[in-house]
């Protein structure tokens, strides 16, 4: 049976699909953007900000499920312009222990939802 994994603290869904769903001990989310959780509002004022933002979004959404970036087994990334690259990568370093970061792919793509410049998902396991 899988469980929806919700949370307030992360942008609530604008389609048909969940923040995250849990089987058994693994977690699958959804693509996270800058949408700030409190106001709804896009923040896309630097690359930075921007990537700081959609972490923290999938921090809530990993602790809504008892994990932690510790948990996070791949990550997903998806940019709009491949010379941030180096700008995303500093702020999505922070959130992980280099010697157990996940395994990763990152893609440049024409567009991502509502414009923004960088959305990332993760595949977490308690």
């Amino acid at each position: 049976m899988k469980k929806i994994i919700t949370t307030s603290n992360a942008p609530a869904p604008i389609g048909p699909y969940n923040q995250a769903v849990l089987k058994g001990n693994m977690l699958y989310t959804s693509g996270q953007i800058a949408i700030d959780p409190k106001t709804g509002n896009l923040v896309i004022d630097d690359i930075k900000t921007e990537t700081k933002l959609v972490m923290e979004n999938l921090k809530a959404i990993l602790t809504e499920a008892g994990m932690t970036f510790e948990n996070v087994l791949k990550t997903s990334i998806f940019i709009s312009d491949m010379h941030n690259f180096s700008a995303i990568n500093e702020v999505y370093a922070a959130y992980f222990n280099e010697a157990t970061a996940p395994a990763r792919e990152t893609v440049e793509v024409a567009n991502l939802p509502k414009f923004v410049n960088v959305e990332i998902s993760v595949i977490a396991s308690l």
